[in-house]
C-alpha cells in the first residue's frame, strides 16, 4: 500500500488535500495531510518537528512525502532525518533549496520581502485575500469561488518559517524524487531540460535517473484547479513514473574550448578581477590606456564552481578576443550563489569596475560592461543611472525581469522595469539573442525590446537563429562564431576600436 503524507505551502492547513486525499484512499493509498504549526513563534524547524513526528507515528513502511510550494522546506528538513522513512519526495510546484536556504528567497511577493526585511521584529504574514493569491502564484483554473475558499482555509504564516535557513546534511541525498509542474507559472519540463543542457552545472543533477517530471496544465493550487488529476499524478509519481531527462555526455560543456581560435594574453589578477592586456603592453603600462570591456558571467552558480567562472574556457576566450584586438578584455568573479544574491553580487560588479578604472593600463572614460545569462537583472542599475564612462552595455542571451518564482530578487534588479521608468540618456545597447532560447527568459527578452521600442531606445540585436542558451558552448558552429564576432566587433567599435578580424576570422 502507498502511503502519501501531503504538506501544503504558506497559510493553507490539510483542509487544501481535501479533494485529493479522496481519490488516493479510493485508488488504495492512505493519504495523511499535515497542518504545520501555526502560533506566531513558530520556525522553520519547527515545522520540519512537525512533519517527522508524523514520519514517526506512522507504521512502518515507507512514505510517498510531498510538499506544495514553501513545504518543500519542512519537507527536506525532515527527509534529511529520516531518510529510511522516504520513499520518495515529490516537490510540488516547488523550488529545490539546498542547505542554508531560506523560504524566503522563492517568495514571489515583493512586500513580504520589505515585511520581514524591515528588521525588528516582524509579526506573521497577513493570509491573502481573495484578490491577492495571484502575487503568490498563478491562479490559473481557480474560479471567482475558489478563491474565496482558498482564503477561508488560509491563516497567517509565521515569520520565521520564511526567514530560518534550512540544514541538510546531505543524508537524503539517495532518496528518489519527483516534481509536478504547474506550467500555468510559466516553468515546464521542456524549460527545466534546456536548463540541464546549457544552464550552470548544477542543474545537470536533475538528469539523475531517480527523478521524474510531470507537467499539470493548471496554476499553482492544483489541489483546488484540478484535484482528481493531482491524484492521478502522484499515483504515477509514488509508481516512479514520469519524464526523465538528459544531460550532455562527458565533462561539462562550460569547460569546453572556446569556439574561436584565439591568442593567449598576459593576465594581471587583482582581487575578484582578472585583467587580459593586449600583448604590447606585457610586462609595462600602456603607453596610451586602452578601452576595456568588463565580461560578467552569468548564474547564480554554486560557491564551490570549479574553476570558477574567470578561470573557464569561456570567460577567458571572450576576455583573450578582446585583448587580441588591443582593448583589456576583464573578468569578474562575482558572488552571485542565489537569486538573494543580486545586491551582492552587484556590489562585487561596482567594485571590479572601479578597480578596473583604476589601473593606469585602462582608459577610465571608455569602459564597456557585457552581462550574460542571469547577470542580466544587473543591467538595471547601470540603465537606472548609467555613468558618462559606460560606452557600451552588451548582453547576452539575458535575464531581463525576474523569472517566476524569483520574487526574492527584489523591485531594484528589473531591467524592463528600469528601461520603462526611463529619464536617463542610456549608453548603445547590444543585446545577443538566442533563437531557440527557453521560453520563461525568451519572454524577458521580448519584453525588454518592447520597453526599448516604446521608449525609442534603439539596441543593436545580434540574432542566432539556431542558437541555444550559452550557443557559444553548446552550439560552436560557423552561425555561432559569426554571432561573436559581430557582437565583438560592435561593442569594439562603441569604444572607438575598430577590428579588422576577430579570433581569426575575417
Amino acid at each position: 500500500m502507498t502511503v502519501f503524507v501531503l504538506v501544503s505551502g504558506p497559510f493553507t492547513d490539510e483542509r487544501i488535500w481535501n479533494e485529493v486525499t479522496g481519490p488516493l484512499r479510493r485508488s488504495g493509498a492512505e493519504a495523511h495531510p499535515v497542518t504545520l504549526s501555526r502560533e506566531p513563534e513558530a520556525d522553520l524547524e519547527a515545522h520540519v518537528e512537525d512533519v517527522v513526528r508524523l514520519l514517526d507515528s506512522l507504521g512502518p513502511q515507507q512514505v510517498v512525502l510531498v510538499g506544495h510550494d514553501y513545504a518543500i522546506h519542512p519537507v527536506l528538513g525532515a527527509v534529511d532525518r529520516r531518510p529510511e522513512r522516504v520513499a520518495r519526495v515529490v516537490h510540488l510546484d516547488a523550488g529545490l533549496p539546498q542547505d542554508g536556504d531560506s523560504a524566503l528567497a522563492l517568495v514571489p511577493d515583493p512586500a513580504v520581502h520589505e515585511l520581514l526585511g524591515a528588521g525588528g521584529s516582524p509579526g506573521p504574514v497577513p493570509a491573502p485575500g481573495p484578490a491577492q493569491w495571484q502575487r503568490w502564484g498563478s491562479t490559473e483554473g481557480l474560479s471567482a469561488q475558489r478563491l474565496r475558499l482558498l482564503s477561508s482555509l488560509a491563516a497567517p504564516q509565521p515569520p520565521r518559517t520564511l526567514t530560518q535557513p534550512l540544514r541538510l546534511t546531505g543524508a537524503a541525498a539517495a532518496v528518489p524524487t519527483s516534481g509536478i509542474m504547474c506550467t500555468a507559472g510559466g516553468m515546464t519540463v521542456d524549460a527545466v531540460e534546456a536548463l540541464v543542457h546549457t544552464g550552470p552545472p548544477q542543474f545537470r543533477k536533475l538528469a539523475d535517473p531517480r527523478v521524474g517530471f510531470f507537467e499539470l496544465a493548471t496554476g499553482h493550487w492544483p489541489m483546488l484547479s484540478c484535484p482528481g488529476e493531482l491524484a492521478e499524478v502522484l499515483l504515477r509519481a509514488a509508481a516512479g513514473e514520469g519524464r526523465r531527462l538528459t544531460a550532455p555526455k562527458g565533462e561539462s560543456p562550460f569547460l569546453r574550448p572556446f569556439l574561436l581560435d584565439l591568442p593567449e594574453s598576459p593576465r594581471v589578477r587583482n582581487g575578484r578581477l582578472d585583467l587580459h592586456l593586449p600583448q604590447m603592453e606585457a610586462g609595462q603600462p600602456a603607453c596610451a590606456p586602452r578601452p576595456a570591456v568588463l565580461f560578467v558571467h552569468g548564474g547564480p552558480v554554486p560557491p564551490d564552481l570549479d574553476p570558477t567562472p574567470r578561470d573557464s574556457p569561456f570567460y577567458v576566450g571572450y576576455a583573450r578576443c578582446a585583448a587580441s584586438l588591443g582593448a583589456v578584455g576583464a573578468v569578474v568573479d562575482h558572488r552571485l550563489h542565489g537569486i538573494t544574491d543580486y545586491a551582492q553580487a552587484a556590489g562585487d560588479v561596482a567594485e571590479a569596475v572601479e578597480l578596473l578604472r583604476a589601473d593606469p593600463r585602462v582608459d577610465p572614460e571608455r569602459i564597456a560592461l557585457w552581462l550574460f545569462s542571469g547577470a542580466g537583472l544587473l543591467a538595471a542599475d547601470w540603465i537606472t543611472a548609467p555613468p558618462g564612462w559606460l560606452r557600451c552595455l552588451a548582453l547576452n542571451y539575458p535575464i531581463l525581469e525576474p523569472l517566476p518564482g524569483w520574487g526574492a530578487v527584489g523591485a531594484r534588479f528589473h531591467p524592463v522595469g528600469a528601461l520603462r521608468a526611463g529619464g536617463a540618456a542610456l549608453p548603445p545597447l547590444v543585446l545577443t539573442r538566442a533563437g531557440r532560447e527557453t521560453p520563461p527568459i525568451a519572454a524577458t527578452v521580448e519584453k525588454f525590446l518592447v520597453a526599448a521600442e516604446e521608449a525609442k531606445t534603439p539596441v543593436d540585436v545580434v540574432d542566432v537563429p539556431h542558437g541555444v542558451h550559452s550557443f557559444e558552448i553548446h552550439d560552436p558552429t560557423d552561425e555561432s562564431r559569426e554571432a561573436v564576432t559581430r557582437a565583438v566587433r560592435t561593442v569594439l567599435g562603441h569604444l572607438g576600436v575598430q577590428p579588422e578580424r576577430v579570433g581569426g576570422s575575417a
